[in-house]
């Protein structure tokens, strides 16, 4: 089901909603799922170097390997950290097809 509208989704499109809602779950915030979702929240306003770059892409690695069986993730673009938001690009494949995604811009905000 589209989050926005409520209509019937499939295909790519249920995948990108899919991967977008994981990645921008915090982990521990669903009720009957707690270990849902990823940890890029606990990411946001630590201070920025290599490591918290490192953690970063780490989080998004296991997130979506753990709850996205159907996405083979490629690449990983930390587009900007600043106070209370961090943005990121993901680059992968629909395992179905081999179809190429992206994702650009999605928003872990605080």
């Amino acid at each position: 089901m589209n989050i926005n509208n409520g209509t019937d989704i499939s295909g790519i499109n249920h995948l990108k909603q899919s991967i977008s809602n994981i990645l921008t779950t915090p982990i521990g915030s669903r009720v009957m799922r707690r270990d849902y979702g990823s940890n890029l929240f606990n990411k946001i306003d630590q201070p920025i170097n290599g490591e918290l770059i490192a953690e970063i892409y780490l989080d998004i690695v296991e997130s979506l390997f753990t709850w996205e069986p159907r996405f083979e993730l490629e690449q990983v673009a930390v587009n900007g950290i600043e106070k209370g938001k961090i943005t990121i690009d993901v680059e992968g494949s629909f395992l179905s097809n081999g179809e190429k995604i992206t994702l650009e811009n999605i928003e872990i905000t605080q």
